[in-house]
């Protein structure tokens, strides 16, 4: 019965929210019953006195829309995980000393919550100086039973036994017990078999302790991603099987004990999957005639309501009844940002609050109408959610479901006033592993407009409490927030011009990646898996294989090979086609890539086969390549068409005086690209020289002319006359050649330092005019890891810095420098995420990493790892299979730690990954030894503290500087690219100030007196 979700995370909010309404009987009678019982729960909890240090409290005093809300979710997440005291002590003095403690605690009357104001607010001043008589060491130690007290307000207990201790006094009062071990997506094996021994053993120590036959029997939630490091669509012929025996030998072992099992809800681009898992599981006969399966669904999916009916008709065909836990969602925000990134066409989760909770309204009422299959368990702790699921579930069996540590209060008066079924949702682990889940409830229930935050608040009014979301729904009009943008939105107030954002492809929906997959392969671009590393061969459009790069000009028309006569009659088109172009109006010349962005966004499958085959792109990558490549055409065409206009920029100055500046193209520019981004940079290049008004001469990399010539052929084809761009194609010799022509009017070269350097001196010996260079080069980058930093994070941060693209990013990172109180730790996870790479042919999704370009960098990256063999310590080498050995130029990632950086010399281009550990003493010296490599261009920082990371950017110069992220994939004109140094001269590519580096400037100053006196002047109005 398998079917995919994806479909509906494309539906617009408002056709979403009008299925809504569809689905859910709300009539005007309902409506006012449902507001009243709401409003009569939020007065009686308002009667109620909530028990000292209760969460509710907390969030409504240090809610997330303050700092101290914001501080105080930064210590809890991190502090108890710093295993230095100079670090922890940083982000103590970081994240104390901005924030008023004392006027946060003195509205509440929660002496605990007053406790710890002052606490805090002694602490501050402790650390800012005005205090001298307690020192670090005691306001760190009394931070850290602070945070672990808070952390108790989250968690039932370190470990399972502790925690089936502390359950009792919870079941005496009536609730149902639901374990949820603390644990998030592994990252490595050891990751995945922990998480699924833990799983194992808390079942066994629940399960042996009775209950079985309590209609109150306890349960278990298990998290798909903690049962495997790679959890994705692209490895589901792995992942699904492999996680559907791990999840079935769980649940034979809950069914065994007659427990409930839930498996936890995750990110939209994983439903999928997770489905599949789930039904495979469902359908195993061992499993016949036990109730107690079940799965969570989150209200916030546009697709939830479709799978509530999904998994209805699978209950039914396995005679079953399955338990379903209905959320609101948990990961919200990562989602919308993810849409944003990806550029999809719309969100998978609505934007308005008010359309999750009339989606929580609509799938509680399906669930409920469908209780012979479904055992709904609602969780919420909205008095209108609550209201609303007795008034549709009367003479229905379901339970409510509320977090541990907060809704106490809440549920215990409608315990007793209406018998209601409650189970509590308790998180088991241990305080340091609280982060993720502290972070998610946080936002959940911190945010200034959460219900749990407000309805302490006796200055909001209970009717504000208890709006009908069905009425603010259809008030709406089902319109997403006005404030969040939709992906293809997302650049449209962009300064002095905006754009549409380039498209994505969602390579997690089977009905998109399975049949561009298909085609990708099937394209004649695609002929051979030899081709795909070889770089010296070639195929064109139509199948005709080339075997020299020189030979290209026979099959494409005006391509021209390396050799002094044609180099000259190149330029003598060019000239010509300048004269013609640098006319042309700018908003004809925007309007030209603007078409050409729109043609490339069409022939995806086409650009991505040639990238694949001719670049040894992985699909991820080719993808991400074409969408830069269109941003920097929309990007260049909205900046240019403003800069460039006729009418030109009208300077200040005196009365009677006009003074415009004006650009201009400068005549022929050529346009050397890497074979690292063939179509993106040759894209950028070529864009920005021509919305200047320039021809351009573009060289495409000697191993990548067939993704330059179908670049080329789309900007002829999308307007750009075939006199002002011109192909050339051949080796290094014809870019010296183009490089030393007497017409050369500027260069804009992407490539290696060295070759930058030759370029440079020629450009200097040169007779004639003083034309500019444009260079960006590589870069020895590093990353510096603070005690403070999430180890999964970082790990998920270096694998695609060091080994995406096989390293072949000027961007990559090459040097991880990681505070020696973690790296051990660091270096183990890094390993075991090494261990789950997979190498292999660019035209399977599977693949994470492809071949390196050519015969040439490979032997360059063996003759390194030799080389480094010799001092270096060997921490990991990803093996190669067989067949990879024999097929191309294939090289496994590694990873060698040094002493230091003293034996590094210049940049190995390749996933080679060299890592240093540093202390508190020697990081100055370590930085400064960076600085010394003269390279300029990226830089990590992984640290929860912000005066750290301000630290680090301002010690080591680099054009980029990338804080707790990853250190690839800038995006046009968000983070504009170049560096510094040996890295490049600049300006940035995709930044405001490159396209005038191609242009020449003018100023006409025009007295205009000069007729007979200042008409504009004296002709003034009163």
């Amino acid at each position: 019965m398998q079917v995919s979700f994806s479909p509906f995370f494309e539906h617009s909010e408002e056709r979403a929210v009008q299925a809504l309404f569809d689905i859910l009987p709300w009539d005007e009678r309902r409506a006012k019953t449902v507001e009243a019982k709401a409003g009569k729960i939020v007065e009686d909890l308002r009667k109620v006195k909530m028990p000292a240090g209760q969460l509710e409290s907390f969030l409504h005093q240090y809610s997330l829309d303050t700092t101290e809300g914001l501080a105080l979710m930064t210590l809890a997440e991190a502090l108890q995980r710093i295993p230095d005291r100079k670090t922890a002590n940083r982000l103590i003095k970081d994240k104390v000393t901005g924030a008023d403690w004392l006027a946060r605690s003195s509205a509440t009357r929660d002496w605990i919550v007053k406790a710890a104001g002052l606490g805090l607010f002694m602490s501050s001043k402790t650390l800012s100086g005005f205090l001298s008589g307690m020192g670090e060491p005691v306001i760190r130690e009394a931070m850290m039973r602070a945070m672990k007290v808070l952390g108790q307000e989250f968690v039932l207990g370190e470990d399972i036994e502790s925690a089936v201790q502390n359950a009792h006094a919870y079941q005496d009062l009536g609730y149902r017990m639901s374990y949820d071990i603390l644990g998030e997506g592994a990252r490595t094996a050891a990751d995945a078999e922990h998480y699924f021994k833990q799983y194992a053993a808390a079942i066994d120590y629940i399960g042996q302790r009775g209950h079985a036959s309590d209609q109150r029997r306890p349960g278990i939630s298990v998290k798909l991603s903690a049962l495997h490091p790679r959890y994705e669509y692209a490895q589901k012929e792995r992942c699904v099987p492999e996680m559907a025996a791990l999840l079935l030998e769980l649940a034979q072992k809950a069914a065994a004990y007659n427990l409930a099992f839930t498996v936890d809800a995750e990110e939209a681009n994983r439903l999928n999957l997770s489905v599949e898992i789930i039904e495979a599981v469902m359908a195993d006969p061992s499993l016949k005639g036990w109730d107690g399966f079940g799965l969570a669904v989150q209200a916030y999916h546009k697709a939830t309501p479709a799978l509530i009916d999904h998994m209805i008709a699978c209950a039914k065909a396995n005679h079953i009844r399955l338990q379903m836990r209905l959320v609101k969602g948990a990961y919200w925000d990562s989602e919308i940002k993810e849409a944003q990134v990806e550029g999809l066409k719309d969100f998978p989760v609505y934007t308005c609050k008010y359309h999750t909770d009339l989606s929580f309204l609509a799938c509680s009422y399906k669930m409920l109408e469908a209780s012979d299959h479904i055992y709904p368990m609602l969780a919420t702790h909205n008095a209108h959610s609550i209201a609303a699921v007795m008034e549709m579930g009367e003479g229905k069996r379901y339970e409510f479901q509320r977090l541990f540590g907060m809704g106490q209060s809440l549920y215990g008066m409608l315990m007793k006033a209406h018998d209601v079924s409650v189970s509590v949702y308790a998180p088991v682990g241990p305080h340091k592993d609280l982060l993720p889940y502290l972070v998610r409830r946080l936002l959940e229930n911190g945010a200034n407009s959460s219900f749990v935050n407000r309805v302490l608040d006796h200055d909001v009014p209970v009717s504000e409490l208890v709006g009908d979301p069905v009425e603010k729904s259809k008030n709406s009009n089902g319109l997403k927030h006005p404030k969040i943008q939709l992906p293809h939105e997302l650049f449209e107030g962009e300064a002095p011009q905006g754009r549409v954002n380039s498209k994505g492809l969602d390579l997690n929906a089977p009905e998109i990646a399975a049949p561009l997959m298909q085609e990708i392969a099937q394209s004649k671009a695609f002929y051979t898996s030899a081709s795909i590393i070889s770089g010296r061969n070639f195929t064109d459009t139509i199948g005709q294989e080339v075997k020299n790069p020189g030979e290209l000009s026979d099959i494409v028309g005006r391509v021209y090979e390396a050799g002094t006569a044609q180099v000259n009659q190149a330029f003598e088109y060019a000239k010509a086609g300048y004269e013609e172009w640098s006319g042309t109006d700018a908003s004809v010349r925007a309007q030209a890539l603007r078409q050409a962005a729109d043609m490339l966004e069409e022939r995806h499958v086409q650009a991505m086969a040639l990238l694949c085959r001719e670049a040894g792109k992985t699909a991820h990558d080719a993808l991400a390549e074409i969408r830069e490549a269109v941003d920097f055409l929309r990007y260049y065409a909205g900046q240019g068409e403003v800069a460039f206009a006729a009418s030109g920029q009208v300077l200040p100055g005196p009365t009677g005086e006009r003074n415009v500046l004006s650009y201009s193209g400068r005549g022929v520019f050529v346009c050397i690209s890497p074979w690292n981004f063939p179509l993106a940079i040759f894209t950028g290049q070529m864009a920005a020289a021509l919305m200047a008004g320039n021809a351009v001469l573009a060289k495409p990399a000697e191993q990548t002319p067939l993704i330059g010539y179908f670049m080329v052929e789309i900007l002829h084809e999308a307007g750009v006359p075939v006199s002002a761009l011109h192909l050339i194609t051949g080796d290094g010799r014809i870019g010296a050649a183009l490089c030393a022509h007497k017409d050369l009017a500027g260069v804009a070269f992407t490539g290696s330092t060295e070759v930058a350097r030759l370029i440079n001196q020629t450009l200097a010996a040169k007779n004639g005019p003083i034309v500019p260079l444009i260079a960006e080069t590589g870069g020895q980058n590093a990353m510096i890891v603070d005690g403070s930093a999430l180890p999964e994070q970082v790990v998920d941060d270096v694998l695609l810095s060091a080994f995406g693209s096989a390293g072949q990013r000027c961007s990559a990172l090459r040097i991880l420098c990681v505070h020696e109180g973690i790296a051990d730790k660091m270096i183990r996870m890094i390993q075991g995420g090494m261990k789950e790479l997979v190498i292999g042919n660019p035209k399977s999704l599977s693949s994470d990493v492809g071949p390196v370009i050519d015969d040439e960098a490979r032997r360059m990256l063996v003759k390194h790892r030799e080389g480094l063999n010799g001092f270096a310590k060997p921490l990991f080498e990803v093996p190669l299979e067989a067949d990879l050995k024999q097929e191309g130029h294939y090289f496994g990632p590694c990873m060698y730690e040094l002493p230091d950086l003293k034996g590094l010399g210049a940049e190995v281009f390749g996933p080679i990954l060299h890592v240093v550990r540093y202390n508190h003493h020697n990081l100055p010296e370590l930085l400064q030894d960076i600085a010394n490599t003269g390279y300029g261009l990226t830089l990590g920082v992984h640290s929860r503290i912000e005066s750290f990371q301000d630290f680090i950017a301002a010690s080591v110069p680099a054009g980029n500087v990338y804080v707790n992220r990853s250190m690839i994939g800038a995006v046009v004109g968000s983070q504009p690219f170049g560096g510094r140094g040996l890295s490049g001269t600049g300006p940035k590519a995709g930044g405001p100030n490159y396209l005038q580096r191609f242009a020449q400037e003018r100023v006409i100053s025009v007295d205009t007196t000069a007729a007979g006196g200042n008409a504009s002047l004296v002709t003034l109005a009163e």
